[in-house]
């Protein structure tokens, strides 16, 4: 009978002996026991921050490059800042891009490379296509 009570009571002592009971002896051991699970989630966050904005924003970076790329004369282009024009000439050893902003007076302006923000198409839109 006394087997058994010894039994019964072993996982009562471990509990008695936790975390808790270690910083009640006084071995200045705060609780710990984290580590182990802290470890997977701080991968995970890093992994879901790679999946969620790192990919994506090398990916529109990939294609951006690739526009600026293809960008030839007789292009229509629009700036960062919003002027529409026709592509004349290319450098790309100067990394400039001449412009023609006006028909009529044939203004035209040097900018460079990376401050075009799109290519327009002449295409028309895509409702105005299936009709």
């Amino acid at each position: 009978m006394e087997a058994i009570l010894v039994q019964l009571a072993r996982p009562m002592v471990l509990l008695a002996e936790g975390p808790a009971g270690q910083a009640a002896k006084g071995d200045g051991g705060g609780g710990g026991g984290g580590g182990p699970f802290l470890l997977p989630l701080i991968g995970l966050l890093l992994l879901l921050f790679y999946f969620m904005v790192m990919r994506p924003q090398k990916r529109d970076q990939a294609r951006r490059q690739d526009m600026l790329n293809a960008v030839k004369p007789n292009d229509h282009v629009v700036t960062i800042g919003g002027i529409y024009g026709v592509v004349t000439n290319v450098h790309r050893e100067a990394d400039q891009v001449t412009i023609r902003v006006d028909e009529s007076s044939n203004l035209k302006i040097r900018v460079t490379f990376n401050s075009i923000a799109r290519i327009v198409g002449d295409e028309p839109a895509d409702g105005a296509a299936k009709k």
